[in-house]
């Protein structure tokens, strides 16, 4: 059983937001096997269990913004009893371009606040799929304004295909295994 998970955070404000890029992957998967995501308030998320490539999988949106997504990490974990290193967490990176996706099993959090939570309770023996988002005016704009701002017009002309190519390196390591995962 492996526990997905996509962070961003809650609220119309935030929807199509830098931050959000975990949560438009976990929705672009469940849109491409006709999903249905539900709130389970009990554990802090948005979430779906499913049969995906021969695995449960367990797809969660954390309700509890990013800075607090190890709550819900943990209260999931516990309740399907899911090992760390059965854990794979997407999330937008600054230190990355636009479009880049980086995977790797364990590490820093890479100043990722949302990461550093999950760390701080759970371990870091879990796989990141790391989504970039730097630009250009990353470094005109204090960080956490940036995360929290809606993509530029050139970057929505290729977010759609950025989200679904994240999407199927997620599905290909599961497939195939993270350590066989082409990007």
């Amino acid at each position: 059983m492996k526990l997905i998970v996509g962070l961003g955070n809650i609220g119309d404000e935030y929807e199509n937001t830098r931050h959000n890029l975990g949560f438009m992957v976990i929705d672009e998967i469940s849109k491409k096997y006709k999903l249905n995501i539900k709130n389970e308030k009990k554990l802090k998320a948005d979430m779906c269990v499913t049969m995906l490539n021969e695995e449960t999988v367990i797809l969660a949106k954390p309700t509890t913004y990013v800075n607090l997504s190890g709550d819900s990490v943990v209260k999931i974990a516990n309740f399907y009893k899911i090992q760390t290193q059965d854990i794979w967490v997407i999330s937008d990176d600054l230190a990355l371009d636009f479009g880049t996706v980086r995977v790797r099993v364990g590490g820093s959090s890479g100043g990722h606040n949302g990461l550093k939570d999950i760390i701080s309770k759970m371990g870091d023996n879990f796989t990141r799929f790391r989504v970039g988002i730097k630009n250009d005016m990353l470094e005109k704009v204090p960080t956490e304004k940036f995360v929290l701002q809606k993509f530029n017009k050139e970057e929505q002309e290729s977010l759609e295909d950025v989200v679904k190519k994240s999407a199927e390196i997620v599905l290909d390591s599961l497939k195939n295994g993270v350590e066989h995962t082409s990007i």
